[in-house]
């Protein structure tokens, strides 16, 4: 972990779970993290099994363009990445895993930020598992909250034991996931159009007037 967010969580939830494979979903008090609460979330799972958002902060809510809460957390992805995102998530609530993802988000203009996830469980009961995390922008441009992100492509992930790293002096390796071919990211959000932006390595190419 590089950001101060999920570092800053994940150490508040480390020292709350104790020798327990998670703490009670009753235990967190906003109280103690409300310099973070704004990039934070919880998910819980509905009744298809599949990760929703129950609470999201304001800051994570405007760099989405909307509020999340009864969202479906896979909706925050593109097409490419709901199934990954779905199975690390299902890995937080059934085997209590820690999961960080660094992705990055495309606006709604083209514009594209990366940032930092970081997802915890919590324990609700076998009936009611729940996860909680936080979105940590790596850049803060000017535009952000302002020009929502509507596509996300997971650039790395990796699962960390929190027995064995709890202080992340040994993190496993985060693993890649395959670059994007130049239109790919843009293609999931308009549809392919010929128009829409391209990216080739860190830079994103629009189309201009000319023929």
């Amino acid at each position: 972990m590089k950001q101060d967010g999920s570092i800053a969580l994940f150490q508040y939830w480390n020292d709350l779970r104790g020798k327990r494979p998670a703490p009670k979903r009753t235990e967190v008090e906003p109280a103690h993290i409300k310099t973070l609460l704004s990039d934070t979330f919880i998910l819980e799972r509905d009744m298809s099994g599949k990760a929703i958002f129950r609470l999201a902060g304001t800051r994570v809510c405007a760099n989405f363009g909307r509020e999340l809460k009864s969202h479906s957390f896979a909706s925050l992805w593109r097409d490419s990445d709901q199934r990954l995102v779905g199975r690390l998530v299902q890995g937080v609530f059934d085997a209590d895993n820690v999961v960080e993802v660094t992705f990055e988000g495309l606006s709604r203009n083209g514009r594209t930020n990366p940032f930092e996830m970081i997802v915890l469980p919590l324990d609700g009961g076998v009936d009611n598992p729940r996860c909680l995390g936080a979105v940590s922008a790596v850049e803060k441009p000017f535009w952000l909250g302002a020009d929502p992100i509507v596509a996300s492509a997971i650039a790395s992930f990796r699962v960390i034991d929190p027995d064995n790293e709890p202080d992340l002096a040994r993190p496993r390796a985060a693993i890649e996931v395959p670059a994007l071919s130049p239109s790919d990211l843009s293609a999931d959000v308009d549809g392919g159009a010929a128009a829409g932006p391209r990216r080739i390595r860190h830079l994103l190419v629009l189309d201009g007037g000319r023929d």
